[in-house]
């Protein structure tokens, strides 16, 4: 993965590093390219013009999905820990044992049907799949690299073609993620980040100064997408990461290959060059509102692959608080899981899904579909930060999303109807101190979802103060109050 922040003073500060400059060749036509800004081009992307969004912008919420070669380590490489879906760069695994490492995978538990169905008990209403990460294995049938889950293992199947099916099959919008100018099994895979050949196979190929970025994309990246769009013909999405040196050229061209191939497919900001239909700030959420379609890609443990170790996953209250802060900001959550070597998903982080699933069985008209209010909310102190700070793998699992559980207020708005989130409530009422209604608005009724009973409630001003039921207390405390307008 690689970090997008949306920090408006961030980005104002990256937006003044420029685009990158064209680059047609290998890592010596652009090594002097030193911040995210230029590396990357700039975080905000076209104005889509291209496709239809609004199933997408409706949905909100999405299964993000990481397994690969590195599953089988389990974060643990001879005898150390502390890896990820990193184990091959940070312990210089060569190429040959990766593909040794290959012969180890065999998620005889795997079931395509299971993992679309717990998703949808989740909640969930999209799913984004790794088809190649950076190590350069892929998880489906490919024709132009063997070096692929069918042929390269004892498993011998076709993990995303068996996702796009089952998907295909309940009903559940499919996407998957290509890494994109990041393989380090390639001998052709320059990096610039975050110095020249800073994530690049330096082992393997020792000769930074070889490497033509536009071989690789030639011979591997590019096919291997021709071969996801031809084989899987309900690919909705295409998430790319790390375009690294892709040129504006070959960044439109992927573009205007998959609108030949699947239109209507939406394509992320890391395809490069400032290109794309949405913003994909990662491990953060935006401070405000923001009318640019997004959607922060967040894991709930502590790496985005499987670790053995891994023990922290994000609580039901936290991932509820995440969503409705994205959401009333006007984006989408693209929540991570990391399957085991076997082909399951993690039990812990399956029961804390499950519990947002049921909280959004009952809270889900005030998620799906909607937009958001005039602000996103009222906020009574700082909300707490937590995680690793990544200043040393700053590209790495960097988690910036919010801990702590403090009272507050989000909005969400559908039609005729304002929802209003009591995150985290204690108190026996809620109060709002300014609804931001105009002069001819005026709130007609007041219920709280999944409540039967009567909600006595009153205005001061602008502002409301709402009753909150001594006996109702929700498996997940975010209440949320359905105000008819």
């Amino acid at each position: 993965m690689m970090m997008r922040k949306m920090g408006l003073a961030a980005m104002a500060l990256l937006l003044l590093g420029g685009n990158a400059p064209a680059q047609t060749g290998g890592v010596r036509q652009g090594a002097a390219q030193k911040d995210a800004a230029q590396q990357y081009g700039p975080l905000r992307p076209g104005v889509p013009q291209r496709v239809d969004m609004q199933w997408w912008q409706d949905s909100h919420y999405g299964l993000f999905l990481h397994m690969g070669l590195y599953t089988v380590a389990g974060g643990e490489w001879k005898g150390k820990g502390g890896f990820g879906e990193f184990i091959q760069l940070n312990n210089k695994i060569p190429v040959a044992e990766m593909r040794e490492e290959a012969k180890r995978f065999n998620p005889v538990q795997f079931d395509a049907n299971e993992w679309v169905a717990a998703a949808r008990r989740a909640g969930m209403k999209y799913i984004v799949v790794g088809s190649k990460h950076h190590e350069g294995f892929a998880m489906f049938d490919s024709p132009c690299n063997d070096f692929n889950v069918v042929k390269a293992t004892p498993f011998g199947r076709d993990i995303i073609g068996e996702l796009a099916a089952a998907c295909q099959r309940q009903g559940m919008p499919f996407g998957v993620y290509y890494s994109l100018g990041r393989d380090w099994d390639d001998p052709d895979c320059p990096s610039n980040w975050p110095r020249e050949g800073g994530r690049s196979n330096d082992w393997d190929y020792p000769n930074e100064r070889a490497k033509e970025f536009s071989r690789y994309f030639e011979r591997k990246a590019m096919p291997q997408v021709l071969e996801l769009l031809r084989q899987y013909p309900n690919i909705s999405i295409l998430w790319f990461d790390t375009p690294g040196y892709c040129s504006p050229e070959q960044s439109q061209r992927m573009i205007d290959t998959i609108q030949k191939y699947r239109p209507g497919c939406l394509i992320n900001d890391r395809v490069g060059n400032g290109l794309g239909d949405f913003i994909t700030p990662e491990q953060t959420v935006s401070g405000g509102l923001d009318p640019d379609p997004w959607e922060s890609c967040i894991t709930i443990g502590s790496s985005w692959g499987y670790t053995k170790r891994d023990t922290v996953f994000k609580s039901p209250e936290i991932v509820a608080r995440l969503l409705t802060d994205i959401v009333s900001k006007g984006g989408n959550l693209l929540l991570n899981i990391g399957p085991t070597p076997w082909g399951t998903f993690p039990e812990k982080a399956v029961a804390n899904l499950d519990a947002v699933g049921r909280w959004l069985g009952t809270n889900g008209e005030a998620v799906y579909g909607t937009r958001p209010w005039r602000v996103y909310g009222e906020s009574f102190v700082r909300e707490k930060i937590g995680g690793k700070t990544g200043a040393e793998n700053p590209d790495e699992v960097k988690d910036e999303t919010a801990k702590g559980t403090e009272p507050d207020i989000r909005f969400t708005k559908k039609d005729n109807v304002l929802y209003v989130f009591a995150r985290s409530w204690k108190a026996p009422a809620v109060r709002v101190q300014d609804l931001l209604l105009t002069p001819h608005e005026s709130v007609k009724r007041v219920s709280l979802l999944g409540y039967k009973g009567k909600i006595d409630w009153k205005m001061d001003g602008n502002g409301i103060e709402m009753s909150l039921p001594g006996k109702f207390r929700p498996e997940v405390p975010v209440y949320v109050y359905k105000l008819e307008l």
